[in-house]
């Protein structure tokens, strides 16, 4: 399972992160906070592989959901923190920044090399020669198109042309979803308050 997706620029700012196993805000700044420690400070001929000490993160938030669970007196799922055992995180390094996918033993880890490629393949045919300031700009497409790869901390789909023709069909669906503003001289009785004159003297 993938349990979160990362994108962070050489000084550790976050650009993107996507979690998929429950946790708290304050423990996700944290797991970003520590892993960027720890592929920063890797060169780039080393692995791209980094075996995650145990309770990186995951557990103490887990526990934190079943306290909360157990004072409101209601049942939780959140898995046992030795169930988050054996977390890897998986690195690509791009120009100046970091995509890290943390995932467990389940992953492939030469799988999840390629799904990051093809993760930034798709960026970049997307938005078209696809930089750091589209993440921070179009964050809400990026993150449309990471649902197109990865689902529930599974992966959904790797081919290219796919995503591509799915993350497309859905921004045509959202700009069609939106219903085109009002003017003022075509709402009811503009006529007898006299915006439709107003709104020509305003030009």
């Amino acid at each position: 399972m993938i349990h979160g997706v990362l994108i962070f620029n050489s000084n550790g700012k976050a650009r993107l992160s996507k979690f998929y196993s429950p946790s708290s805000p304050q423990a996700r700044a944290d797991i970003l906070q520590r892993i960027f420690n720890l592929v920063s400070q890797r060169g780039d001929t080393l692995c791209n592989f980094v075996e995650l000490p145990q309770g990186f993160g995951f557990p103490s938030a887990s526990n934190d959901l079943q306290d909360a669970a157990a004072a409101t007196q209601a049942p939780t799922h959140a898995p046992a923190g030795d169930e988050y055992e054996d977390l890897r995180v998986i690195y690509r390094h791009y120009a100046t920044l970091y995509f890290a996918f943390i995932v467990d033993q389940s992953e492939s880890e030469l799988g999840i090399l390629d799904l990051i490629q093809v993760f930034v393949e798709s960026l970049d045919r997307c938005f078209e020669n696809v930089c750091e300031l589209d993440l921070i700009f179009h964050f809400d497409e990026v993150h449309v198109l990471l649902n197109c790869l990865i689902t529930g901390g599974l992966v959904l789909d790797t081919s290219i042309d796919s995503i591509q023709q799915s993350f497309l069909a859905q921004m045509k669906a959202r700009k069609s979803s939106q219903t085109p503003a009002l003017s003022l001289s075509s709402l009811p009785g503009a006529e007898q308050f006299g915006l439709g004159a107003f709104k020509s003297k305003a030009r």
